[in-house]
Parts: structure tokens; sequence; C-alpha cells
């Protein structure tokens, strides 16, 4: 019951990335690392700790796979592990320089996690209905995201892992995330180099986990298949528009 309750406070915990390597590592201006094998993804669920693409501040011009759902550093045991990270999807901007999972990340072990849209669900009339959510312009774009790197004591294997920020929801999210008011921490552009700069003072770090702009994104409803048990949520369909009457007058 303690862990929902604590799920229920932050959001991001599914998002997409569907631009070929090329185009991501051309619109980022950064080479992909050499062991990076990678596919474009339209339904990355946190809840299966996926690999997915960031540049961390200690590699800036290189895309490196890490898996979502951070580990810190001290965990002792592979039960502790799986537990915790179910937990580190997101960190609160608030409060990440506060929370034991998260605070010996944010100084230097910052990155940015790259997207091209995520979801999120309205709640209405006591009935969830899937958005999906990105910028107007349809590029790629980076959330403000920390890391931490865990070694396995019996196996030796290490997991390089990560969190995606959040911060309050700007009006359109507001709308969308009615109950929480929540969104990820999306970066402009210009803000990249600065995110990965080592040292950066708390006070500038906090300056940039700040709600993006809602005059620069867009989204639109799409089917319940990404919640779907029976069928496979990552395929190109689970992105397309799909109308529901009932939220017509909204």
């Amino acid at each position: 019951m303690l862990l929902f309750k604590f799920l229920s406070l932050i959001m991001c915990f599914h998002y997409a990335l569907v631009k070929e390597r090329t185009e991501i590592a051309l619109q980022l201006d950064v080479d992909w690392d050499d062991d990076s094998v990678w596919q474009p993804t339209y339904h990355a669920n946190g809840f299966a700790f996926p690999t997915m693409p960031v540049i961390t501040q200690a590699a800036p011009k290189k895309i490196k796979l890490y898996h979502w759902g951070l580990i810190p550093f001290w965990i002792k045991t592979d039960a502790d592990a799986d537990k915790i990270r179910l937990q580190t999807l997101n960190a609160r901007s608030e409060t990440v320089y506060e929370k034991p999972s998260f605070k010996s990340s944010i100084p230097n072990k910052r990155c940015l996690v790259i997207a091209d849209g995520f979801f999120e669900w309205m709640e209405y009339q006591k009935t969830k209905y899937p958005h999906f959510i990105y910028l107007k312009n349809h590029s790629v774009f980076c959330f403000a995201g920390i890391t931490n790197s865990w070694v396995d004591k019996i196996s030796g294997e290490m997991l390089n892992t990560f969190s995606i920020l959040t911060t309050a929801a700007n009006s359109m999210m507001e709308r969308i995330h009615i109950t929480k008011k929540r969104m990820p921490v999306i970066l402009h552009p210009k803000d990249y180099a600065k995110w990965l700069q080592p040292d950066l003072p708390q006070e500038n770090v906090q300056e940039l986990l700040q709600p993006y702009p809602d005059v620069e994104m867009d989204f639109h409803t799409i089917s319940k298949r990404i919640t779907s048990r029976t069928e496979n949520s990552n395929v190109p369909e689970v992105l397309e528009p799909f109308i529901y009457p009932e939220l017509a007058l909204l």
C-alpha cells in the first residue's frame, strides 16, 4: 500500500522514442556509443525497466543505453534493487537534493533522457483515457534525468540506471493529468549543455527544473491498446489518434 501511495505522487512511467538512430544523432549533434544496439521504441514501459538512450555528464557527446529505474550504488542485494527501482522511475525535482535515493546523483550524475513523446492518462467520470504528448514540431527532446551505477555483489555485473525528473504541470498538462498535476521536466535545447555542466550549483540546477511551455506542446488521445494484456503495445499503431466521443466537449 505504501509503495502505491508513493507511486501516485509522481507520474512519467511511459514514453516513446521512434526516430531512427541517425536522425537522433543529427538532431542532438552527438554520436552513438559503439556498443549501443537500439531500435525505435513506440512504448517504453517503465515497469519493464527497459534500456533507453541517454547522454551523461561523463560522456556528453555520446548516446549510451541505460536501464530505466535508478538503483543507488549503496543497495546491497538483488531483492533490494528490484524493490527500489519500482520507486525511482521518477524523481520529484522539488526534493531531489533531499531524498537518499537521488541526492548522490543530482550534483554530478545528471543526464539527458532522449524522447519524442510521452503518455499520460486523463481521468474522466471514473474512466482513464490515454493521451500521447509531444512537441508541436515533432522533434526529439530531452527529459532532465539523473543516473547511478550499481554493482551486483554476487555476479559482479554493473547496471547503469536512470530516473526522470518531474515538476508541476503546465496549463495543458493540468487539463490532462487532472489528479496530480505533474509532468516530466523537458529541457530546452539551449539548456542541454548547462544541464550536463560539471559542478553546477544547486540554485542553477533548480532553475532548469521548470514546466515546459505548453504553447510548444501538443497531444492527442490514443486507443487503450497501450494497456492491453493481450496485444503488443510496442508498435506504431499505439501512437495513432483515437477519438472518444465522451471527451469531445471537454
